[in-house]
């Protein structure tokens, strides 16, 4: 007898719906998967067949071909283990073959006949609503992650044998339902708070700024000087996610397998923080069949790189497209696959070898030569792409001494909160969602000078030998400090504070 189910595998963050036939035919005892699995699919004929014995069903001893269609698509992973399973049952007439039309199934199954987690659920649940299916059947410790789809029936099981007594009788199993706004609002995450950091206003300036618009950013000072715990603090100035935005990077966080603890959506904008011996395909991914990397999991959120003078060179350079298009595309012999990457990256780094060149204490003992190479490990066109570059000072001795608190992110968040909403107001019914993502054209209807305004930018675009890409950022910036600022339009002020922050551009 011949049974058909449906599942679906994973090409980038996209679900690609998958038939699985099973039949079981005439023939000495055997089972054959065809269809290009890998071999963790190959491997699932035994755990099936286990599993269905442990769990108190008969293995058709007769032979049995699994079709895994399209043909030309390749499988990867332990997900098929269930559709095979209850293929195996459906063909035998174990279990009823009414819920095969339009359910799809998906999860590991152990050699007890348990069930266990996959990754990709999300993105698989959110294509076969798409598809036109109206259930699909998944681990429990999926369902939640699953159940945040909207108008899809999900059935989280625990056992093979649960599976089928579903199959057999629906009615007795109740569909979970998620609602993605309250998960949302659940997060109870501690973040760390700017009240914490003991001076540098300025540098605290520019977090606020980074935050409302969206700015890549760069801090660059000596050891000690707070560099780093002021980046780290960046994550609980900015607004939360908003429910679109979250399922954007739960898709991405499913794919690369670490949601399997976590179960539902992801609630925080990402922090990623990867250490400065990372490679390039680390940061970009990759892999035989492409997994995301670094700046697709800060998806919505901030990437990191601490010490970046550290990195390889050749790695950083993997940074500036997905910088300026939000995007990557990693290309493979067998496919091609694009990971979205709308980060906002925040680096630190010593402004010398020794990390003391201007430093009002310690005196530096770099050569210009030195000071020269080590800031060559920057291009230009990379930091062309930095909107906002911070010189981080030592803190003065009462600043370290002094008992009072700065001002508390919640204070913060606010105003980047008020500053985000100006630009969604103006932005409205476009794909930009922040200063730092507008295009030309944005530049050209929003970010209009005045004269003197004009003039000032001029004179500082002599001065610091300015790119053109450099002088659109510091327009973006200067929107963004004028929606602080609650002002329609960029005055000679707003300008003026946005040419500041572009005084490192080539620090030696």
């Amino acid at each position: 007898m011949l049974a058909r189910i449906w599942s679906a595998t994973l090409v980038g963050i996209d679900a690609v719906k998958v038939g699985v036939e099973v039949d079981v035919a005439g023939g000495l005892p055997k089972t054959v998967i065809v269809g290009l699995p890998d071999a963790a699919v190959q491997e699932s004929r035994e755990r099936v067949k286990a599993a269905l014995k442990n769990s108190g069903y008969a293995f058709p001893m007769r032979k049995i071909v699994v079709n895994l269609t399209p043909a030309d698509l390749r499988k990867e992973g332990p997900s098929f283990d269930l559709p095979i399973a209850v293929g195996i049952l459906a063909a035998s007439e174990q279990v009823s073959a009414q819920l095969l039309g339009d359910t799809m199934f998906l999860g590991e199954v152990s050699l007890d006949g348990s069930l266990r987690p996959v990754a990709g659920v999300l993105p698989i649940a959110a294509a076969a609503r798409r598809l036109g299916m109206s259930a699909i059947v998944v681990p429990e410790a999926n369902v939640q992650e699953a159940a945040v789809v909207e108008g899809l029936s999900v059935y989280g099981c625990k056992s093979i044998a649960e599976v089928a007594d579903l199959m057999n009788d629906p009615s007795r199993h109740a569909r979970v339902v998620v609602d993605p706004e309250a998960a949302l609002a659940d997060s109870d995450r501690l973040m760390l708070d700017l009240k914490d950091v003991k001076g540098q206003i300025q540098a605290r300036r520019a977090l606020e700024i980074a935050a409302t618009g969206g700015h890549n950013l760069i801090f660059v000072g000596p050891p000690g000087s707070g560099k780093t715990m002021l980046a780290r603090r960046l994550p609980g100035i900015l607004p939360p996610l908003r429910v679109e935005e979250a399922l954007e990077v739960t898709q991405i966080h499913s794919v690369a397998g670490l949601l399997r603890d976590r179960g539902q959506l992801v609630r925080d904008r990402p922090f990623r923080s990867p250490h400065h011996s990372a490679s390039g395909p680390s940061l970009v991914g990759g892999g035989s069949y492409p997994k995301p990397g670094e700046i697709s999991l800060a998806h919505n959120g901030i990437l990191f790189l601490d010490e970046l003078t550290e990195f390889k060179r050749d790695v950083l350079e993997f940074l500036r497209q997905p910088l300026e298009d939000g995007f990557v595309t990693i290309s493979r012999t067998r496919q091609s696959v694009e990971f979205p990457a709308q980060f906002t990256l925040i680096a630190s780094t010593n402004p010398c070898p020794c990390g003391y060149f201007g430093d009002t204490i310690q005196a530096c003992s770099c050569s210009p030569r030195q000071r020269e190479q080590y800031w060559s490990r920057l291009s230009g066109p990379l930091m062309d792409r930095i909107d906002l570059q911070v010189v981080v000072g030592r803190l003065k001795p009462e600043e370290m001494t002094q008992q009072s608190t700065g001002e508390p992110s919640e204070n913060v968040r606010d105003r980047v909160q008020a500053g985000r909403d100006r630009a969604s107001e103006r932005f409205r019914g476009e794909s930009v969602r922040c200063n730092a993502e507008m295009g030309s054209s944005h530049l050209r209807k929003w970010c209009q000078l005045d004269a003197g305004s004009q003039a000032i930018l001029e004179g500082a675009i002599r001065k610091l030998g300015l790119s053109a890409r450099a002088t659109d950022r510091i327009l973006k910036v200067s929107r963004t400090i004028a929606d602080l600022a609650g002002s329609e339009a960029i005055g000679t002020n707003h300008i003026a504070e946005a040419i500041q922050y572009r005084t490192i551009d080539r620090m030696q």
